[in-house]
């Protein structure tokens, strides 16, 4: 079963960047569209597993920003 897609509009220009990168990949990614579509994946999983601070790292931040008279 294949997805379904959706045309994005990028600049020529970065779509020439990344079509350079393509040709550079040895092979590694047969298209622009699937190079893109990598990258973005890959800068989506990562936000996901960004965790936020601890309570105990917010008060820590919080008493060094105070010290150095941030706040």
């Amino acid at each position: 079963m294949t997805k379904s897609k959706v045309a994005v509009p990028i600049s020529k220009e970065l779509y020439e960047k990344v079509k350079k990168r393509v040709e550079e990949s040895g092979g590694a990614f047969k298209s622009v569209v699937e190079y893109i579509e990598f990258v973005l994946e890959e800068l989506l999983r990562e936000e996901e597993e960004e965790t936020p601070f601890t309570p105990e790292e917010e008060e820590e931040i919080k008493r060094r920003l105070k010290a150095l008279g941030y706040i």
